[in-house]
């Protein structure tokens, strides 16, 4: 599970009971919908605060443990890699800031820049009581490749790829990456966001950079294009004003994701990557891999190879396998 942190939530529930519970369950029904057509915003989506606090309720617990658990693996495959300063791109109410200051302790400069003013306002008032974080620098800016690269030890952009006209996307990625020492891209875990971070992935090679996650390897994507996509899943419980709006009956939801995270310098990754919840039964464990030399491989875990087996009914979909 990856829940929001006390902080956050306590700040969020509070804002969250300032509404009426009926026009953000409205609002969130015109996000879903718009969020549906599945193409890149000609104008702001988020316009009113009442659009603001709906997007923070639906979308910030979901968006907060998908980058969670990004930054978790940058950590786990490079544990030399400490920044001191994040900022995040098209940043919403501010969720990176939330999952850095989660991960690393070493990070005292945050930043975040979007376009909303209403959503650039939320996150300022999330922040206020949060020590690690309050000192957050907000800046009101649309996402512009002719402005002065984003510049940070760590630049993120977190869904925004799919909101942008396919035409400057790779732009826009060689933007983000012109001063930043690693670049993290995260999408919906859907074929349409696997395509698009394919192709940023693609080009930020082509920028000579390396790769940090979750990729065991810099060649080709092995993964069947139009037939497969690589994406991962990240749990996080529902709670309070959370369940409320989603309007569901399980007190969980498990938020799909495709990401990479690319570094200027050569960094550690992973010799190779869980591609599937394994299938476990009684002394067998089968592994679907993205492996380092090999590319995509099924491999069968027996009980009579001990502590691999052991080691192998822990492990879970978007683990390192060593």
């Amino acid at each position: 599970m990856a829940p929001l942190p006390d902080d956050l939530r306590v700040a969020l529930e509070d804002t969250l009971r300032g509404f009426d519970r009926r026009e953000l369950a409205a609002a969130v029904e015109r996000l879903i919908g718009r969020y549906r057509e599945g193409r890149a915003a000609d104008s702001a989506i988020l316009r009113s605060a009442v659009d603001a606090a709906a997007y923070a309720g639906y979308r910030m617990p979901a968006t907060y443990a998908a980058v969670r658990a990004v930054f978790g693996e940058v950590a786990r495959v490079a544990p030399g890699f400490a920044p001191r300063s994040l900022l995040d791109v098209g940043g919403g109410t501010g969720a990176a800031l939330w999952a850095a200051r989660d991960t690393w302790g070493s990070v005292a400069e945050f930043g975040v820049l979007e376009q909303a003013p209403e959503v650039v306002a939320l996150g300022r008032r999330l922040v206020e009581h949060a020590d690690s974080v309050r000192k957050a620098v907000w800046r009101q800016g649309l996402i512009d490749v002719r402005a002065p690269a984003p510049e940070a030890d760590l630049v993120t952009l977190s869904y925004v790829l799919g909101e942008l006209p396919e035409a400057v996307r790779a732009d826009v990625v060689e933007w983000l990456a012109g001063k930043a020492d690693v670049v993290a891209l995260i999408e919906p875990g859907t074929p349409g966001g696997y395509e698009r971070i394919v192709a940023a992935r693609d080009r930020l090679l082509g920028l000579g950079w390396s790769l940090v996650a979750p990729c065991p390897h810099e060649r080709e994507c092995p993964v069947p294009r139009g037939k497969d996509w690589c994406h991962f899943s990240a749990r996080l419980p529902r709670v309070g004003a959370h369940r409320t709006i989603k309007g569901g009956t399980l007190n969980f939801e498990d938020e799909k994701f495709s990401y990479v995270v690319a570094s200027r310098t050569p960094s550690g990754r992973a010799a190779n990557r869980v591609l599937r919840h394994p299938v476990k039964r009684k002394g067998l464990v089968a592994l679907r891999l993205c492996t380092g030399d090999d590319g995509l491989a099924d491999v069968n875990v027996t009980k009579r190879l001990g502590e691999r087996y052991h080691a192998a009914r822990d492990v879970e979909w978007g683990d390192p396998w060593e």
